[in-house]
């Protein structure tokens, strides 16, 4: 029997792998989570919480991390073997961002209803998960856990577009250079670098994404929603600097947050083709 998993086997593995990444990352570094969160509320950093309560809506992260991480890893690994077996290995970078992308975009159904919770409670808009989720359901109604879905969106592809081109590039360098197979934790440090550099970037429109998610039905005005006219307001109203708010914060997390998801996911994978390995040997 063969020792290569099938494809099935690896979008399993992607799978579980992505849920353990996930959770890894949301539960370790929840704390410059919500510090970044309430830097870029409109309310300021003091009056969403300061650093009281770091820790407010982590239950509602937790929960959604598992089929976050889970939807985006099998996502990608599906478009990337799809695509790649088409395409130039040449031109692999533009199969790692389509992949990604398309990837990002799945995992939304699922961030972005527990992004919209979570950032309310960190804000201390509310202190109960509970309280958040009927608040949303009475004022909002059901589309009111996708408010902001679109510019989590136009925030995740950009992203992803740059952090895992970087990252597989990357990998693939050094494995090249080594003459090896890359390590889990060689592949961790070079997903931090990617994540830093990502996130940097794409720090405005993170800004913009938060202000729409914590913005509540009696606040709204029609030019208020979309992401274009958020970024002009801040802008106007507040200057562009205001766009880099929590860039500290955001990169160190997704530096860090890069490094334990993708060295996790790597190792996860890793032990599963080993274990999957011994098993057709039996």
């Amino acid at each position: 029997m063969s020792n290569e998993p099938s494809y099935q086997a690896n979008l399993k593995q992607a799978l579980l792998a992505g849920a353990m990444a996930g959770t890894a990352v949301d539960t370790a570094l929840f704390p410059l989570d919500t510090i970044k969160t309430r830097l870029q509320s409109q309310a300021g950093f003091i009056a969403s919480g300061g650093f009281r309560g770091v820790y407010s809506g982590l239950l509602t992260a937790v929960i959604g991390s598992a089929p976050n991480a889970s939807l985006f890893f099998v996502s990608y690994e599906a478009t990337k073997r799809l695509l790649g077996a088409s395409v130039d290995p040449k031109h692999s970078h533009f199969v790692h961002m389509a992949a990604a992308s398309f990837g990002e975009i799945i995992a939304c159904t699922v961030r972005v209803p527990t992004e919209v919770i979570k950032q309310r409670m960190q804000t201390k808009q509310f202190t109960a998960t509970s309280d958040a989720v009927k608040h949303v359901i009475r004022t909002e109604g059901i589309l009111g856990f996708y408010r902001g879905f679109l510019s989590t969106v136009a925030r995740e592809i950009p992203f992803t577009c740059i952090q895992f081109p970087l990252y597989e590039y990357f990998k693939r360098q050094y494995a090249i250079h080594k003459n090896r197979r890359i390590e889990p934790y060689e592949a961790a440090l070079w997903g931090s670098l990617a994540g830093g550099v990502a996130a940097a970037i794409t720090t405005p429109l993170d800004v913009c994404k938060t202000r729409i998610m914590l913005l509540q039905k009696k606040h709204l005005a029609p030019e208020n929603i979309g992401i274009v006219s958020t970024f002009k307001r801040i802008v106007a109203e507040e200057g562009p600097r205001v766009l880099l708010a929590g860039i500290g914060p955001r990169v160190m997390w997704i530096s860090i947050g890069g490094s334990i998801f993708l060295g996790v996911y790597e190792k996860a994978v890793k032990t599963l083709v080993q274990l999957r390995m011994l098993e057709d040997r039996r």
